[in-house]
């Protein structure tokens, strides 16, 4: 029971590694408020990319809990294709969700965060460590995480804050599920390995990994500013 007493923020809490995040944290005897564009049992709805609807989530947890201890950013989206084939309202589509998103409630959060002495755990992707063919802007979104993380480690480090990311690999969630996602079928041959999204040892990591590995970052308190790779050695290759 690692959080007990703790209130804790997971965005994208519908789904995949965000539902199982919340679920966790819940098990683990901590107060969580889900919130997701989808709305479903227990997740309250907010757009994570509308800076009013993610002030009032955060200003209603604060009433609702009287404080918030654990910031958890998990709500992403994922689209592939050849870089000359990118509609400007994609690009704007993905850094809105997958990295302004991330900012706008750190920036809601961290006044509350000070308070408590809190943490933020994003979730980036390897795909922000390295390059991939046909996905320059979701690479472009989650590198864009990992800074973020690391600027707001080293800005808020003597204030008793801190932040840090987990960078999965290949998850076993709806949004990658699709074998065609992971290789589209118009990437070379000789390009597929450089996706990087397969992983090494068989079989997918489960998002209940991920949630562990986030949990322990925010259990964590001498480790700030780190960027975890949990991606079954799939950068090593």
């Amino acid at each position: 029971m690692r959080f007990d007493d703790k209130v804790v923020l997971v965005t994208g809490a519908a789904s995949g590694i965000g539902a199982a995040t919340a679920a966790l944290f819940g098990a683990e005897g901590a107060t969580v408020v889900g919130v997701d564009r989808t709305v479903s049992d227990g997740v309250v709805e907010c757009d994570v990319t509308d800076p009013a609807a993610v002030d009032r989530t955060v200003a209603d947890v604060i009433d609702a809990h009287g404080r918030l201890d654990i910031v958890c950013n998990v709500a992403g989206i994922l689209r592939r294709g050849p870089f000359e084939a990118i509609e400007l309202d994609t690009w704007h589509q993905m850094l809105a969700v997958n990295l302004t998103g991330p900012f706008l409630v750190a920036r809601a959060a961290i006044p509350h965060l000070l308070e408590s002495r809190g943490c933020i755990v994003n979730v980036g992707s390897i795909s922000g460590l390295h390059g991939q063919p046909h996905n320059a802007a979701y690479c472009a979104s989650k590198g864009g995480v990992i800074q973020l993380t690391r600027a707001l480690a080293v800005e808020y480090a003597d204030r008793g804050v801190r932040v840090s990311c987990v960078c999965p690999g290949g998850v076993n969630t709806p949004m990658i599920a699709d074998p065609a996602v992971i290789i589209p079928d118009d990437v070379p041959q000789n390009m597929q390995a450089n996706l990087r999204m397969v992983p090494l040892m068989p079989g997918w990591t489960e998002p209940g990994e991920i949630a562990e590995a986030i949990a322990f970052l925010a259990a964590a308190e001498s480790i700030s500013g780190a960027a975890l790779v949990v991606d079954r050695g799939t950068l090593s290759f």
